[in-house]
């Protein structure tokens, strides 16, 4: 193979020189002697210039037809006689369908469409449709052979840059899911981080507190701070481990959802905010990235509520209507900071809602405390 790549190159041009060689010794050898002087250099013309055929196909058509051409005119009877003669022919016509492009090919149709007629009418006899027929055959056959092998040719290139595109596309499409799993894996990091801060923070200020004159209340926030502090450790070994994860491992890996909303309602309650859940509507099945999108809301709400709320209680409401689900999440705390849109709390709720087409609206209460309304398109995610 690798030698084949090596010569192709010049391979026209060995095998002009050889069809050469072997008309010339047709030439010498023949009963034409007396043509010598003019029949060899027309028969070098015809033959040598097929080197060109690939290169310039309508020239090396044109120089070598019309120089085989000019032999019968020269010495009649050596195409006949010679057999070099018919085979050069034939490739003269191959190569014009074979090569020419473009305008070329078009002038070559035409060429070969006036070999068809001069082939018909050169004997001069009366016209028959069995010689046209013949003729179209005999002359237009190689070259319509090499138009069928140019065009597949074409074909197959264009087949494989197609393929070579579709697997560009595919590569990019994969790179940018694994680039959005990062994403999203990067903004459950950042929830879960936040979470399990805030709920620290805030029982490690009133275990202090309280440290020396109850230490019973001091050993339960201490012991929240380690349940929270497990859990989330827990759940970020879970996210990292995705990240090392295949693609395929880490989008069949499992998510927190509505499910665990009581678990994390104790969570919070543990940490000195006391949260009441409320659920309206009948509970369905919903989309994954629903589930998980309305719990991590539910948690930042939550956590703003407990790190800027003060003394104050919660209430999540969750409900399911026909096409959406509603979250609701109110405090009663004097706190004016909770949500301001300072942090990214507030923005990633946002970008999880607008992801859905859903709306959310976030603000203090006419009558004091914080409140987030989300709603989340449920048909959409569907579809």
């Amino acid at each position: 193979m690798r030698l084949y790549r090596l010569l192709r190159p010049h391979l026209d041009a060995a095998g002009a020189l050889a069809l050469t060689a072997v008309m010339q010794i047709e030439v010498w050898l023949s009963s034409y002697a007396a043509h010598h002087a003019l029949l060899a250099p027309l028969a070098a013309l015809a033959t040598s210039a097929l080197a060109l055929r690939a290169r310039r196909p309508l020239a090396a058509a044109l120089l070598t037809l019309g120089a085989l051409g000019a032999i019968p005119i020269v010495s009649k009877g050596f195409d006949n006689e010679s057999l070099t003669f018919v085979a050069v022919y034939f490739v003269a016509l191959y190569s014009l369908g074979a090569h020419a492009r473009g305008w070329q090919a078009r002038l070559g149709a035409l060429v070969v469409l006036a070999e068809i007629i001069v082939f018909v009418t050169h004997d001069g006899d009366s016209f028959h449709f069995g010689d046209l027929a013949f003729g179209t055959f005999l002359v237009g056959g190689p070259w319509a052979a090499g138009v069928g092998i140019r065009l597949r040719r074409q074909s197959e290139r264009h087949l494989t840059v197609r393929a070579a595109s579709l697997e560009r596309e595919r590569d990019e499409r994969a790179r940018a899911a694994v680039a959005e799993e990062r994403s999203r894996i990067a903004r459950e990091l950042h929830d879960v981080v936040a979470h399990a801060i805030s709920v620290t923070v805030v029982q490690a200020r009133g275990g202090r507190r309280v440290l020396e004159q109850d230490p019973a209340v001091a050993r339960a926030a201490f012991d929240a701070i380690e349940h929270t502090s497990t859990n989330a450790l827990a759940e970020m070994r879970r996210l990292l481990g995705m990240l090392r994860a295949s693609d395929g491992e880490a989008a069949l890996a499992p998510q927190p959802s509505l499910a665990r909303l009581g678990e994390l309602a104790g969570q919070v309650r543990a940490a000195g905010l006391p949260v009441e859940v409320v659920v309206e509507g009948d509970p369905v099945e919903l989309p994954p990235g629903i589930d998980l999108s309305a719990y991590r809301i539910v948690q930042e709400a939550l956590t703003n509520a407990l790190k800027h709320a003060g003394p104050a209680r919660a209430r999540v409401v969750v409900r399911y209507l026909p096409d959406e689900l509603e979250l609701e999440i109110v405090d009663d705390g004097p706190g004016t900071a909770n949500g301001d849109g300072a942090g990214h709390g507030l923005l990633g709720m946002r970008e999880r809602v607008a992801v859905f087409g859903g709306a959310l609206e976030a603000g203090p209460r006419p009558a004091g405390g914080y409140a987030l309304r989300a709603t989340l398109p449920i048909a959409s995610a569907r579809t």
